[in-house]
């Protein structure tokens, strides 16, 4: 059997059983991690003895964070929602969350606000990092330097999933080593303590994995695993990686001078990634790749080397699934079989955001005069639909349910080039602020200047919300800009009071509630001061 065709089989073996943690994750909760979809492929006895064993127990660490991030919709609702720019249509508790109201009692909302599906894959990182080492001594297939790759990978998954989850609740238990049976019952560690924790587990890890798996990458030359480039860019972590989650930590902690340092490092090595294995360098990409899949260079279509970090549904590896994806909530007929989107972007609001003519993601196309679809789908109705990602199979599709195989994109080459631009503003390098943002958008019809746009950070921000919207990232840039600009007016209300973003960021109200059964499990967890 061709190496590469049985690589994809073991990962769609891998990834099945693990796949199904997007409904398992998501049907209750309760204090034990063997109640998670289980990190373990084999029984205990046997799981740490061959090559076999290694892989499949690495995969499952990314196929349980994915399914972290993306059960119930939660990267989209946590980060697309609160003060974000979608109208929600019926659903009373998506209503809830755009309101600021995340304390409210809806399944959803209390399924996504406990952290114990996290823990899971941390618990799968723990264990990998402390047990994989006794395959070395049983099976020469499975080198050092496969291992020493393979537990840097874990570690930055681990360090990524404590970073996810400061974003979300501030401060979190942090836990290094891995537990059978029910979690320890610790207290919450200071954000401060779990961002350095996760820094330095990054740092290392960056010293070991390379720019790429499976070619000539002199870290790691030939062939991992049995495949080779095309059959693991954008499934595994890279290099490049690594130090994309140092530039945001950094940048989340107001590290504006080590944000620069570690995005400057992304941008100078884009070219040891490749779309296909030693040819077509990574590089920005137009209109029509992103939302198109034109050429096959679309971070959410599938796998590819421009999801830098993220997380794929390979439908060639049977991943796609009907939960865990944008399109759930924002499609309808004439793309799904589906009324109406649960939520969309109003015409007010797109006029208001798309403002310049020339912007090819949404604007008139001068030629034929009708708007551009490639944002927008049905401009001129009562709802427009959002189908910047549209990744699905209606052959796959059964009365309203369609399967869906868009990756989760946290970061690629435009967003990591948005985010250096913020750095350098943050910085006083203005210059290198505008060149860096118009690097990022260069392929989108618009060019910023001191004339145009005299606020660079104003203009980054909002070049954010354009590129990257329906991506999970606008709650979350709306607090770094918050911090940024240090602004005394009014962000938010609470019980009659006005606060500003200061009094907000200070009561908690940035982050979310910790669910009742992580509480009640628990009693050293204590809830955030605002949702008290």
């Amino acid at each position: 059997m061709n190496l590469s065709i049985k690589n994809n089989l073991y990962i769609r073996r891998v990834f099945a059983g693990v796949g199904m943690g997007l409904l398992l994750l998501s049907a209750g909760s309760c204090s034990k991690i063997d109640d998670a979809p289980s990190t373990r492929l084999a029984t205990e006895e046997t799981n740490w003895k061959t090559l076999e064993d290694g892989k499949a127990n690495l995969m499952s660490i990314y196929g349980l964070l994915r399914s972290a991030t993306v059960a119930d919709n939660g990267h989209w609702l946590m980060g697309d929602l609160r003060e974000g720019d979608f109208t929600i249509t019926t659903r009373a508790d998506l209503k809830a969350i755009v309101k600021g109201q995340l304390n409210a009692s809806y399944p959803v909302i209390d399924r996504i606000t406990n952290w114990r599906r996290f823990y899971a894959a941390i618990n799968a990182a723990s264990l990998f990092i402390e047990r994989s080492g006794e395959i070395l001594e049983l099976d020469r297939r499975y080198t050092k330097l496969n291992h020493d790759v393979d537990v840097a990978q874990a570690r930055m998954l681990r360090a990524f999933a404590y970073f996810y989850m400061v974003r979300i609740w501030g401060d979190v238990p942090l836990i290094t080593s891995s537990h059978d049976g029910n979690f320890i019952k610790t207290e919450r560690t200071s954000q401060e303590r779990v961002l350095g924790f996760a820094t330095s587990e990054l740092l290392a890890a960056a010293k070991v994995v390379p720019f790429r798996y499976g070619g000539t990458d002199p870290i790691y030359p030939g062939q991992y695993y049995g495949g080779g480039w095309a059959s693991w860019n954008g499934n595994v972590y890279t290099r490049l990686s690594a130090y994309i989650l140092l530039a945001h930590i950094a940048a989340w902690q107001g590290n504006y001078i080590d944000a620069a340092t570690y995005s400057k490092f992304v941008l100078d090595n884009q070219s040891t990634q490749y779309y296909v294995d030693g040819a077509n360098p990574l590089d920005y990409i137009n209109m029509d790749a992103l939302t198109e899949n034109q050429n096959n260079m679309s971070p959410f279509a599938y796998k590819r080397a421009t999801v830098m970090v993220g997380f794929p549904f390979e439908a060639g590896n049977g991943l796609s699934t009907a939960n865990g994806h944008i399109e759930q909530l924002i499609l309808a007929s004439p793309f799904i079989p589906k009324s109406k989107p649960e939520m969309f972007v109003n015409k007010d609001s797109i006029i208001n955001i798309f403002t310049n003519p020339k912007d090819l993601r949404f604007s008139k196309d001068p030629v034929s005069g009708f708007y551009r679809t490639n944002y927008f789908y049905g401009f001129e109705t009562e709802m427009p639909i959002f189908n910047k990602i549209k990744v699905l199979y209606p052959s796959n599709t059964s009365g309203n349910v369609t399967l869906f195989s868009s990756s989760l994109v946290f970061s690629r080459m435009e967003e990591i080039t948005l985010l250096r631009a913020e750095a350098l503003a943050a910085l006083g390098d203005i210059s290198g602020a505008y060149d860096a943002l118009n690097k990022a958008c260069n392929l989108r019809g618009i060019v910023y200047s001191t004339e145009n746009s005299p606020d660079v950070l104003k203009a980054i921000f909002e070049e954010r919300r354009k590129e990257l919207m329906g991506e999970g990232w606008r709650w979350y840039d709306i607090i770094r800009y918050q911090r940024l600009k240090k602004s005394n007016q009014v962000f938010a209300t609470k019980n009659g009071k006005d606060m500003t973003f200061q009094e907000f960021e200070s009561a908690g109200g940035i982050y979310w509630p910790v669910s009742k059964d992580v509480i009640n499990a628990n009693s050293l967890i204590t809830q955030n001061p605002y949702w008290q």
